[in-house]
This record gives C-alpha cells, sequence and structure tokens, in this order.
C-alpha cells in the first residue's frame, strides 16, 4: 500500500512538472547528480540531510512542524519527500520553507512544496523579486528560460540578522550577497551527546561563469557585495559546515566517515576557513582578471 501511495504520489509531482515546466533541465542533465538520490541522516541534534547527491536539502524537525531548507527542482521533490519519510517524519508537517539562494536549482519547486505542505515561504528582501517573477528578474539568467520556475508568492520577507523560530529551534538569516542579491547563510545551534555546536549553511560563494564583477549594469555593487559576503562569511563561529551544495563541505567522504561510526565527521571549523579562504581568493583571483582586460 505504502508502495502505490507512494507511486501515485510521483505520478502526481511529474504532472505538476509537465504542467508549469521542468525549470533547469538542461542544467539538471549537466549536472547528473543533482537529481541524484542520496542516503537521508543525522547530521546533529535536529538537523537531518534530505538533499540529492549535488543539491543539498536540510529538515530542521521541532514539536511544532519542521523547516526546509531548499526546495531544489521539482525532479527532487520526491526524492525529498522519501527521504524525510525514511527518517520517519511526515513530509506534510513541514511549516516553514526557506531557501539558500534564489537560482532554480535550489528553489524551482517551492510552489509544488508550498502547495503540498501549507509551508509558509520565508526569503531574503533581496531576493524576493526574483522568486515572485520566477527567475525572470535574476541579474544574470532572467533572460534564460531554462532556468525559469513557477513564480512562488513569499509570504514573510526577510532582512539580515532576521531569526526565524519553531518549536524551540532559531535559526538566523544572514545577507551574503554576490552569487544572488539576496544569497542567505543560515545558522543555528545543535545539541549532539551533550554537547553544543554552532551549524552554518553557506548560501553560495561562488563567482558563476559569465558573471561580469567589472561595469556589471544590472548589479552595480555584485563586486562590494562579493567583499561584504566574505566578511560575513569570515566572523561566523562554525562548528558544523554545511551548504548549498554537498560538494562545498565534502559531503560524500564525510558520510562515509559517519557510517563508520565517526560522531565528529561533520565538526569541521578549519575545513570551513579553508573552504571560504579558498572562494575568498578565487573571487580577488577573477575580479583582478576582469579589471586587466577592461580598456584603458
Amino acid at each position: 500500500m505504502q508502495k502505490n501511495r507512494l507511486s501515485l504520489w510521483i505520478i502526481f509531482v511529474g504532472a505538476l512538472v509537465a504542467v508549469f515546466g521542468s525549470a533547469g533541465t538542461l542544467y539538471a542533465q549537466g549536472n547528473a547528480d543533482w537529481t541524484e538520490p542520496f542516503p537521508a541522516f543525522k547530521i546533529a541534534g535536529n538537523l537531518y540531510y534530505v538533499g540529492s547527491k549535488g543539491l543539498a536539502s536540510y529538515l530542521i524537525t521541532t514539536p511544532e512542524g519542521h523547516i526546509l531548507i531548499n526546495s531544489d527542482l521539482e525532479e527532487n521533490v520526491p526524492l525529498i519527500r522519501v527521504s524525510v519519510e525514511k527518517l520517519g517524519f511526515k513530509f506534510t508537517d513541514i511549516r516553514i520553507l526557506l531557501i539558500s539562494h534564489a537560482h532554480w536549482d535550489h528553489n524551482a519547486a517551492s510552489d509544488t512544496i508550498k502547495k503540498l505542505t501549507g509551508a509558509q515561504y520565508m526569503v531574503m528582501e533581496a531576493d524576493v523579486s526574483a522568486v515572485e517573477s520566477g527567475g525572470k528578474t535574476d541579474f544574470q539568467y532572467g533572460n534564460d528560460p531554462s532556468t525559469l520556475y513557477k513564480p512562488t508568492k513569499v509570504d514573510r520577507v526577510l532582512h539580515n540578522g532576521d531569526e526565524v523560530q519553531l518549536g524551540g529551534t532559531v535559526l538566523t538569516a544572514h545577507l551574503t550577497p554576490g552569487h544572488t542579491k539576496g544569497c542567505t547563510t543560515w545558522t543555528m545551534k545543535v545539541r549532539e551527546a551533550g554537547k553544543a555546536h554552532n551549524v552554518v549553511i553557506i548560501g553560495s560563494p561562488n563567482v558563476n561563469p559569465g558573471y561580469r564583477l567589472v561595469n556589471n549594469n544590472a548589479y552595480p555593487q555584485i563586486a562590494a557585495d562579493y567583499d561584504k559576503m566574505f566578511r560575513v562569511l569570515k566572523s561566523l563561529p562554525c562548528d558544523i559546515f554545511l551548504g548549498a551544495h554537498g560538494s562545498y563541505f565534502d559531503l560524500e567522504s564525510k558520510y562515509a566517515r559517519l557510517k563508520e561510526g565517526s560522531l565528529a565527521t561533520f565538526v569541521d571549523p578549519q575545513g570551513y576557513k579553508k573552504y571560504v579562504a579558498g572562494r575568498e581568493q578565487a573571487f580577488k583571483t577573477e575580479l583582478a582578471r576582469q579589471r586587466a582586460a577592461q580598456p584603458k
């Protein structure tokens, strides 16, 4: 019976994809791990991984319902639901939906998840326009049909430092702009084996191919925003390092060690510092290259 219900549910989601269009399908085909299933697992405390191999989604459970970070692609919704239910929780108990940033690979399925769960959708102010236009006002991808998605109404507009609270759990939204204008890094505290840990879930520190860091009329302050983002990231206390893609924090190898019984696998403050420093250097290198290419 459970298998039949799941099959019917997957058919339903497939129908939604057919009606609304499969945002990012071409990109997903070039990034097969975006829709490749990955085992759901507990990271620490009430924080769980429920994403695919390439696109990270996180479930924060509470007695008053749950919080989901990142809806990802439409194709990922059945994967996320299966992951949530394999962990013993109800997908329909998701009360709040958050995102890392307003790119299709992290938020294309938000409208679908809102419809299925009734969750309140909360988004950083500078990303609201992109979310509610289905990606059409994105400074880089707004004219690319393959990156557009179902416009989704935002229920709460967030600002830097705002808290999202549910069932005794508190998440803090940090504006870390550049990758998108409202790119958001989430922090929270979890307790595991009697110890408290600071969790940082990075939105994205990457300069995508084609991004103009110099003379960008659609985003004039982009370089200054990247600088601001790195200042924020370097200021955050971090024990457990996570992010919008598993590749940021070496998901696969850490999960393998977790299976071997290493409870401290995801406690990686040095890995966090190294990753942020590496991304900052990559940004500075690209900025210098673009500046040098400007006409004299």
